[in-house]
């Protein structure tokens, strides 16, 4: 099993990378692999509503106008067999890298007509709230959302804080190996 982490952080050692690390650690102490791919060093712009109604490709071709590395990015989702969404929560929400990434994705998944690799493909969402640490089960609220509209299947989300972080750390390593796991067993006929 093969897993794409996608992280909205720009620090690779900050608490944001720490959690996405620990569910990697999860699912490698199962035999699984992964990737872990910083959005703040992609180039990943926002959308720009191309047409006077609001759209564009996105809606009529299932694609996206600007030439970035969004399409890569997207390749690389239908490539693994799950993927989990990491960001640092902002003002109780998404990273701003992380918002921009997503809200292109769920244009062009929501309007095209290849879904195969996304519908249904097994989705994790993290949120690591620094600070104060309240905002992080709103933020979760928010990805679980559009994780969902995309069409993906959400199997946990997991909002953690900086107050209880070593204990969230722990957590994701079991559900990274129970990802592993669960997605190696034959599905049940009961």
């Amino acid at each position: 099993m093969n897993i794409l982490i996608i992280s909205g952080s720009r620090n690779p050692e900050g608490q944001t990378a720490r959690a996405a690390k620990a569910l990697l650690a999860g699912v490698e102490s199962t035999g699984g692999t992964g990737e872990l791919v910083f959005l703040p060093a992609l180039k990943i712009e926002r959308c720009r509503q191309c047409e006077d109604n609001g759209w564009g490709l996105c809606r009529s071709e299932g694609r996206c106008v600007i030439d970035d590395d969004l399409a890569p990015l997207m390749g690389k989702i239908k490539s693994a067999d799950a993927v989990a969404f990491a960001t640092p929560v902002y003002f109780g929400d998404l990273s701003e890298s992380m918002r921009a990434f997503l809200d292109r994705m769920r244009r062009v998944y929501r309007h095209t007509g290849d879904k195969a690799g996304v519908i249904g493909k097994p989705a994790i969402g993290i949120c690591v709230a620094g600070g104060g640490g309240g905002g992080a089960p709103n933020c979760a609220v928010s990805l679980e959302k559009v994780l969902a509209t995309i069409g993906l299947d959400v199997v946990d989300m997991i909002p953690a804080r900086r107050q209880n972080l070593e204990m969230k750390v722990e957590v994701l390593k079991i559900v990274g190996a129970w990802l592993v796991e669960s997605q190696s067993r034959p599905e049940s006929t009961s």
